[in-house]
């Protein structure tokens, strides 16, 4: 599962995107993958393990509202 989120606030030239994706590891753990940066760049990443999908999935809940509080959007294309 992939979700992309964008922010754009011209007068303040914040053109950033939030991407969030949870994956299965080598030792059968969830992994949620947070990417992260400024439009047009590779941005930054970081990966919390979780113990199983349930767990990943709500912290990726947790982390989307968080970002859509912070004036993150949705971008409905993007979601896989």
């Amino acid at each position: 599962m992939l979700i992309v989120l964008h922010k754009h606030v011209p007068e303040r030239n914040q053109h950033r995107f939030y991407a969030l994706a949870i994956e299965p590891n080598l030792f059968g753990e969830w992994s949620l993958i947070r990417t992260w940066g400024r439009i047009g760049t590779a941005g930054r990443q970081h990966i919390s393990w979780h113990g199983t999908k349930e767990e990943a999935e709500q912290a990726m809940q947790r982390t989307l509202k968080e970002k859509q509080r912070r004036g993150y959007v949705m971008d409905d294309q993007m979601i896989r």
